[in-house]
């Protein structure tokens, strides 16, 4: 078990993409398209990005064009709106993004912060290239990114992080944004029902997202079994059981059928009272997931395990104490980071996260909790 160096939060890459800057301004009313698509780890890191440009430039207005679903991340921020970017309907294809260019051109953008540079957006690109509106994309630092998980010529440093990365982007936009002194959410208020639903008083509230889109960056579900269960144990803890799909709410019940103080949310809330709750926890434990990105929205505490990723890759929750991630033995399993998004490791890697053990999980957790607010 490892934690990593706290300059590796803010470390930034020397080179810098070669875009040339809109100069600067006030804002001066603009309305600003964002974009950003998927995942939902990525599109919740854009959040303190826009609250700290509308802190910064507040006469801008901004239009944040996503899947719908992720309305509720942005409901909190004043002068946004979504535009509801339907990808796999009316918006398919290119004669779909050449209708969606039409719909966003009728809306008046001054100029485009593409925070996702893929290739639905590069085809927008061009089509707001025709009304020569400003375009500027997110530098993925790609090549950093490869030389960081290279097996063979591996370059161990720290990536420029990805709220940066999109801060750049407003830089490049006329608009240099200090992260420092972005604002996280407040918490939101829960409903009567979902109360209800948690029971019990006096108990902390502990979330918990055992999975990940990608084998390589989840705890074992053996181990994590464990540590679920020596927080029943302990009856002070009230475990809120955070997942997606059929398969993962099977397992969840399982475990909610075992451990009393656990409670399977999966299913039973809208992603907006969701996101409600997790800003109600005093901690969130999770892998390099979306849910430790939403649970750093609203400063909780969160507690992340790492495999065979690593927060030099620039993933790291906003704002988040450094000391707050437990990472895989890289002693042992010495290629790690092996991939950006733990889909990719050589043979034997499979077994990085068990360097981690339980008991460790179990001490942190106890430490952030004595040591909070």
């Amino acid at each position: 078990m490892k934690s990593f160096p706290k300059t590796a939060v803010t470390a930034t890459e020397t080179s810098r993409s070669g875009i040339e800057k809109i100069p600067s301004s006030s804002g001066d009313g603009k309305h600003i398209l964002v974009i950003r698509l998927s995942a939902m780890g990525d599109v919740a890191m854009t959040v303190p990005v826009i609250s700290a440009l509308l802190e910064q430039y507040p006469d801008i207005k901004v239009t944040v064009l996503t899947r719908a679903f992720f309305s509720p991340l942005f409901s909190e921020l004043k002068n946004v709106s979504v535009y509801e970017a339907d990808v796999k309907g009316g918006h398919k294809g290119l004669f779909g993004l050449w209708k969606l260019y039409k719909e966003l051109k009728s809306l008046n953008m001054d100029m485009v912060a593409d925070l996702h540079n893929v290739l639905r957006s590069n085809i927008l690109k061009q089509y707001f290239r025709l009304g020569s509106i400003p375009f500027v994309q997110v530098d993925k630092g790609r090549a950093g990114k490869k030389a960081l998980t290279s097996l063979t010529h591996k370059v161990f440093a720290p990536l420029t992080t990805t709220p940066q990365r999109y801060a750049d982007v407003f830089e490049k936009l006329g608009m240099p944004i200090d992260l420092e002194k972005a604002c996280l959410l407040p918490k939101r208020a829960i409903l009567p029902s979902t109360r209800e639903l948690l029971k019990g008083n006096g108990q902390k509230w502990i979330g918990i997202a055992p999975f990940a889109a990608f084998d390589g960056k989840m705890y074992p579900l053996d181990l994590m079994e464990k540590v679920v269960q020596t927080l029943n144990e302990a009856n002070g803890y009230k475990i809120l059981l955070f997942g997606g799909g059929e398969k993962e709410r099977k397992l969840l019940d399982q475990w909610a059928g075992c451990f009393p103080n656990s409670i399977n949310l999966v299913g039973k809330l809208a992603f907006k009272e969701e996101l409600a709750l997790i800003s109600q926890l005093h901690l969130m434990l999770a892998m390099d997931s979306g849910n430790a990105h939403l649970a750093s929205l609203f400063g909780i505490p969160t507690l992340t395990l790492w495999g065979v990723t690593h927060p030099y890759a620039g993933f790291y929750p906003f704002k988040q104490d450094p000391q707050n991630a437990l990472l895989a033995d890289r002693d042992k399993f010495p290629l790690i980071p092996t991939s950006v998004y733990g889909n990719k490791y050589p043979p034997g890697y499979e077994n990085a996260m068990r360097s981690i053990a339980p008991e460790d999980v179990l001490a942190k957790i106890e430490e952030i909790l004595n040591t909070g607010p």
